[in-house]
């Protein structure tokens, strides 16, 4: 296992995840990303805690298989993704979407 840079940990996150099921773990003060396949739960711990300034007390992972995807006569497949549901401690939040 590489040991990362800090400052490296920024990159692991690509994008929040805005479906109905993530918008619903929102009341139990869970958010879920997008993250980098090759990414560890520790990693991400430290990745979510140093860009929002929180406290993570558990990362759950999910890398779902991959679907088919078909154009015509040519099969292929959509890119791999992993998908992390960061739980954060009571008193903190995250602002997915600041008023405007």
């Amino acid at each position: 296992m590489t040991k990362r840079n800090p400052r490296d940990l920024a990159d692991l996150i690509l994008k929040p995840v805005v479906t109905e099921k993530a918008t619903i773990l929102l009341e139990q003060n869970k958010y879920v990303f997008d993250v980098v396949v090759a990414a560890t739960k520790p990693e991400i711990k430290a990745a979510i805690e140093s860009l929002f300034d929180v406290k993570v007390t558990k990362v759950n992972t999910a890398r779902p298989p991959r679907r088919k995807k078909r154009v015509g006569r040519f099969v292929g497949y959509k890119p791999n993704y992993k998908r992390a549901v960061v739980t954060l401690s009571p008193d903190d939040t995250i602002v997915l979407f600041p008023e405007v």
